[in-house]
C-alpha cells in the first residue's frame, strides 16, 4: 500500500473512532454499538467485557463517558482487517466513582458492506512519560 493509501486509510478510520467517540461520550448505546461487531471485546486490566455487557453498563448508566480523545501511532491493512494501535484519554464514571484513564489502545478493525466495525478492542494503562 503507498503512502497515499496509508494516508487515507488512517483518515478514514481516524473518523470511524472519532464518531465512535462521539457515541461513547454521549452514553448512546445504539450508537456505541453500530461501531462494533457482534461478538466485539474489550481486554483491560480486570479482563474481558463482552459487547452485551459493556453495552449493558451503558444502558444502565452504570458506565459513563465525559470525555474521549486518541492519538493515532499507527495503522497496519491486513486485507479487510485494519489494526489501529494509539493513546487515548479518557473521563467518566463506573458504578457512580470518578475515573481517568490514559491508555494505549489497540483496535482491530473489520471492513464489511456496512463500513469498518471494531471487533476487538485491548487497553494497556500508559505509564507517566510514556
Amino acid at each position: 500500500m503507498g503512502h497515499d493509501a496509508d494516508h487515507d486509510l488512517q483518515g478514514e478510520l481516524e473518523a470511524v473512532e472519532a464518531d465512535w467517540g462521539h457515541a461513547i461520550v454521549a452514553n448512546d448505546a445504539d450508537a456505541i454499538g453500530r461501531f462494533m461487531t457482534d461478538d466485539w471485546l474489550i481486554v483491560g486490566e480486570d479482563g474481558t467485557t463482552s459487547r452485551e455487557d459493556f453495552l449493558t453498563l451503558v444502558r444502565s448508566g452504570d458506565l459513563t463517558h465525559e470525555s474521549m480523545s486518541k492519538i493515532t501511532g499507527s495503522v497496519r491493512l491486513l486485507g479487510d482487517v485494519a489494526v489501529l494501535v494509539g493513546r487515548g484519554a479518557n473521563t467518566g464514571h463506573y458504578q457512580g466513582q470518578a475515573f481517568t484513564s490514559d491508555e494505549w489502545i489497540t483496535d482491530v478493525f473489520v471492513r464489511g458492506a456496512d463500513g469498518w466495525r471494531c471487533a476487538h478492542t485491548h487497553l494497556t494503562a500508559a505509564r507517566d512519560g510514556s
